[in-house]
């Protein structure tokens, strides 16, 4: 997920530009542009590609209203998320084609670009493998663990969705754990570390060169992965209170069916607490200078420790030519067309810009 623009009460203004780690590469989104940089594995240039980007709350404003707009925002990141892995895999699946083409002595094959369809496929997929995941699977753990054989709570009793709550909680680390032991993952945290120093670099106004973004963190507060965490502090709220009240808890009086209506309703209910996530992130993120906002985002700081590795200069190039693009678009800088190669940063000369101008809608 991208980074989320916001001004604080000093005056202190962040950036609407966001990004999102791929393989081997880094997505950068302005408001008119998405940027996507990969580095090849075989020649070691970097292939950028940028398309025209028009959010959907430009033209129909009633959806950039608190709440919706976070919803929104998660459905655009996702689709566009989707599009840059399927870039970054096809890059990185010629490079492999034609390492692999050398050492049999034979003619590397193009990787096939995955089709409109397919990435839509993928994207749907992915959204409800997660709420199977995060959603369905802890219910279902609860339900067992609390049903009269065991513990005996009832599924109106605020203690119910405080273990459901756990249990998502202990599923989400474990998941991020466990990938982060992938080795082709950790590279894509090291991206994301990437990403997250070259906005840092930005917003400080400072040229964007991997000497100047080099000294930056890798944890930032609006990052998705603090949206995850408060994703799920605030389902086990919403849940504990909107459940009871809306007779969400009575679909039936046979056990199972019942849980099976509770889960579907939770489902739905996703869609409202990731608006308010995302309006717990943007309000924390712009008070840092405050202590109690700076304790509340403290835990997806936390969390990033485990979603961000230190970069090598390398990665932090790639981040910056993605991010260098986007503003060479926004400034109308003259640009060859989409998909070519540089062999480093110098190459994409860009005319300064300040955070300024690109503000949250």
């Amino acid at each position: 997920m991208g980074v989320i623009a916001s001004q604080s009460p000093s005056g202190k203004q962040f950036t609407s530009i966001g990004g999102q780690a791929v393989l081997e590469g880094v997505m950068m989104r302005s408001p008119n542009f998405v940027s996507v940089a990969v580095r090849r594995q075989d020649t070691k240039k970097i292939v950028i590609k940028h398309d025209p980007y028009s959010t959907i709350l430009r033209r129909y404003p009633i959806l950039a209203k608190p709440v919706l707009r976070g919803v929104v925002t998660l459905v655009e990141s996702m689709v566009q998320g989707m599009g840059a892995l399927s870039f970054s895999a096809e890059i990185g699946g010629e490079g492999e084609a034609a390492k692999n083409a050398r050492a049999n002595g034979g003619k590397a094959e193009a990787t096939e670009k995955l089709s409109r369809t397919e990435v839509v496929g993928s994207m749907v997929f992915a959204f409800v493998m997660g709420l199977l995941l995060f959603v369905a699977l802890p219910h279902a753990i609860t339900a067992v663990l609390t049903s009269e054989r065991f513990l005996a709570i009832s599924v109106k009793s605020p203690l119910f969705h405080a273990i459901d709550g756990a249990f998502k909680m202990m599923i989400l680390l474990a998941y991020v754990w466990a990938i982060s032991r992938m080795p082709e993952i950790r590279r894509v945290f090291q991206y994301h570390g990437a990403e997250h120093k070259s906005i840092f670099t930005f917003e400080a106004g400072e040229d964007l060169t991997v000497e100047n973004a080099r000294k930056y963190s890798t944890l930032h507060p609006r990052c998705g992965t603090s949206f995850l965490l408060f994703l799920v502090l605030i389902s086990i709220v919403m849940f504990s209170i909107l459940l009871p009240i809306l007779g969400l808890t009575n679909f039936s009086d046979v056990a199972w069916k019942n849980h099976l209506g509770m889960i579907l309703a939770k489902m739905v209910l996703m869609f409202p607490v990731a608006g308010l996530a995302y309006e717990v992130i943007k309000l924390c993120a712009c008070r840092m200078d405050n202590a109690f906002f700076r304790a509340v985002i403290a835990p997806g700081l936390l969390l990033q420790k485990l979603t961000t590795i230190e970069p090598d200069d390398s990665q932090l190039e790639v981040a910056l030519a993605s991010l260098r693009q986007c503003l060479r678009l926004e400034k109308a800088v003259e640009s060859p067309k989409s998909g070519f190669e540089v062999v480093g940063i110098e190459e994409l000369s860009y005319r300064p810009a300040a955070v300024g101008e690109f503000p949250e809608l």
